[in-house]
């Protein structure tokens, strides 16, 4: 074993090996620990860290063990999704993922409702055509927004972990964007053709993608057929009764439901 390394983490002291701390190598702190990420000290001299002190055991151990272990009556789930993001150590990211499912399925009858609503509207923008040479075009583009709510907390997490907005060159996990636990809206664009990259960013324009399969959600038929697969792989189905068949054919509506 390499010689051990004391951590500052929030405030809260750590002590392992260098090995341990760069076994992800394209982590986080495989790249702050490799020299490719400057590190910070306090005052002691120690590797300072400033996040979560008492979630950093939990990522900890997993470099120690390769196994997400948490508590039975564990309560901050959603402040281990934050730091796990932050490390970026991805068999972590898939471990906590399979939790998030465990603990969903280990939940009572579930209901789950998704208002659509699209609308066109039209994007003005700016094409360079040679240098100094600008001309102004404009294009329609399609705005998806989508009103989610279900009883399940922890299936709304399972959802926002699978959904990313694209922005100014970056995914970043709808997790983020989870403010209530049982509610949660979406608002994307589609792509445009010959809108250059620059101008989604200027113009506050967010697309959506769905991963692992790195799939941009261009239609509400995409976004829905996503979440149901997202939705029936954790044990919801159709309601029967809700919504009527000509609103959910059209994509104006979505309510699932889920009977243990």
């Amino acid at each position: 074993m390499s010689e051990p390394i004391t951590l500052n983490v929030g405030g809260k002291l750590y002590t392992t090996s260098l090995s341990t701390l760069t076994s992800f190598p394209d982590s986080m702190l495989g790249a702050m620990f490799s020299g490719k990420i400057p590190t910070k000290k306090d005052s002691q001299g120690n590797c300072f860290i400033d996040r979560d002190g008492k979630i950093f055991r939990y990522i900890l151990n997993f470099l120690r063990t390769s196994h997400l272990d948490l508590p039975e009556d564990f309560q901050e789930m959603g402040l281990l999704r934050r730091e796990v993001d932050f490390y970026q150590i991805q068999p972590l990211i898939e471990a906590l993922q399979e939790k998030e499912i465990e603990l969903s399925k280990a939940e009572k009858n579930a209901m789950l409702n998704i208002t659509l609503d699209q609308k066109t509207q039209t994007v003005h923008f700016t094409v360079r055509e040679a240098p100094q040479i600008y001309s102004l075009s404009s294009s329609n583009m399609e705005v998806f927004s989508a009103h989610i709510f279900s009883t399940s907390c922890l299936f709304l997490k399972l959802l926002g972990s699978k959904l990313y907005y694209c922005f100014n060159g970056n995914l970043s996990s709808i997790s983020s964007y989870l403010q209530d636990p049982n509610h949660l809206t979406l608002d994307w664009v589609a792509s445009v053709e010959g809108l250059p990259e620059e101008e989604y960013t200027r113009q506050n324009l967010k697309r959506l993608w769905v991963v692992p399969d790195n799939k941009q959600i261009n239609s509400f038929q995409v976004f829905v057929e996503e979440v149901l697969k997202i939705a029936m792989s954790d044990g919801f189905c159709i309601d029967s009764a809700h919504p009527h068949t000509s609103d959910f054919m059209n994509n104006k509506m979505i309510r699932l439901i889920r009977y243990k």
